[in-house]
């Protein structure tokens, strides 16, 4: 059995301290990189959001710098189990965190975008949108992707064309996987690497900002 994983509260950045009532955006940063990682991306993100950056709960092996969700097990698969378990951490820490936003939604790159899908297909019903860049779909199924297919969650997926990180055949999966379980908007950006550019930044502020906008009171 897989040893269950803490994020690291004190780790956290947050954009502003009076956050109650405002909904939540969490930012979860890819391998090797840390908290502080996606945090600059806050002044390109729609106002009125709290913004939590936080830290990965695992060190990858020396001598790679940062933190990291999951083990990387090869160059051209990814262990769907380790996935789960990572979102699973996350779920647990926002329990605590999330208490009085009226609404969650999750940005993650690289690593950080598999586990945001993976966290919105454990709890659907908690997770109401999701920003996957340079990222992909765990394969195999859960529970909740049923309840997915009926809710169809907006979800936001970026890559650059020349992204050679993310193994070609997990690209494909989810290509296949997220029109079917999201309301999908989905982007390739030519030339891109594995990176977030500023056109990029510029069609996610329009996603998120439409997202704060479907859960602003009336």
């Amino acid at each position: 059995m897989t040893e269950p994983l803490t994020i690291d509260d004190a780790a956290t950045r947050w954009s502003t301290e009076d956050r109650d009532g405002m909904p939540l955006l969490v930012l979860l940063h890819g391998y090797g990189a840390d908290e502080h990682d996606l945090f600059g991306l806050v002044p390109y993100l729609p106002d009125g959001l709290a913004v939590a950056s936080v830290a990965a709960p695992l060190t990858p092996p020396w001598p790679m710098p940062g933190r990291s969700w999951y083990l990387i097990d090869s160059l051209q698969t990814r262990d769907a189990a380790g996935i789960t378990t990572a979102a699973e951490s996350l779920l647990r820490w926002l329990d605590t965190a999330a208490a009085g936003a009226p609404s969650i939604a999750l940005l993650g790159f690289s690593q950080g975008a598999a586990v945001s899908l993976q966290a919105l297909r454990l709890d659907p019903d908690r997770i109401d949108a999701v920003v996957a860049l340079s990222g992909y779909a765990a394969q195999g199924e859960l529970p909740g992707d049923a309840v997915l297919q009926e809710q169809r969650p907006p979800v936001f997926w970026g890559r650059g064309s020349r992204d050679d990180v993310i193994p070609p055949n997990l690209v494909d999966h989810t290509a296949q996987w997220l029109p079917g379980h999201s309301e999908l908007s989905g982007r390739v950006y030519q030339g891109l690497t594995h990176s977030i550019s500023e056109q990029e930044l510029a069609d996610v502020r329009v996603f998120l900002s439409q997202w704060k906008d479907s859960v602003a009171p009336a």
